[in-house]
């Protein structure tokens, strides 16, 4: 019943999710950190891999969307509290129950839009 309650105050719960997850990164952060806790640069780092033709990602933006992951309870913010500084981001439970959701997405990309990209250049020709 809570979950009804908070999906009604937000509206509707497609909305809610599609704030939730908005952003370039927010995706892709997630699904990296199903393998395990990751530091922020092995983050960063993994936001460059498969990512064909794009900048590295702004510092200041990765900072924004982890914070936001944090605040909404998809990944977890772990300070060691040593020096050098040591920083690790894991995913909570909720977000481990998001991964499959993700990776449904991930799975209907390259059966739909693998295919289309196909379609148009036979088109183009």
């Amino acid at each position: 019943m809570a979950n009804t309650k908070s999906a009604q105050a937000c509206g509707c719960p497609v909305a809610a999710f599609q704030k939730m997850i908005s952003g370039k990164y927010k995706l892709r952060i997630v699904w990296d950190l199903q393998d395990g806790p990751k530091r922020y640069g092995e983050i960063r780092s993994g936001l460059l891999r498969g990512a064909s033709g794009s900048s590295a990602i702004a510092p200041r933006v990765l900072s924004r969307e982890l914070k936001a992951l944090t605040e909404s309870g998809l990944i977890d913010r772990r300070d060691y509290g040593v020096v050098p500084p040591k920083v690790e981001y894991r995913l909570t439970r909720k977000g481990k129950s998001f991964v499959p959701v993700i990776a449904a997405i991930r799975n209907w990309g390259a059966r739909h839009l693998a295919a289309s990209d196909t379609v148009e250049m036979v088109a183009a020709e």
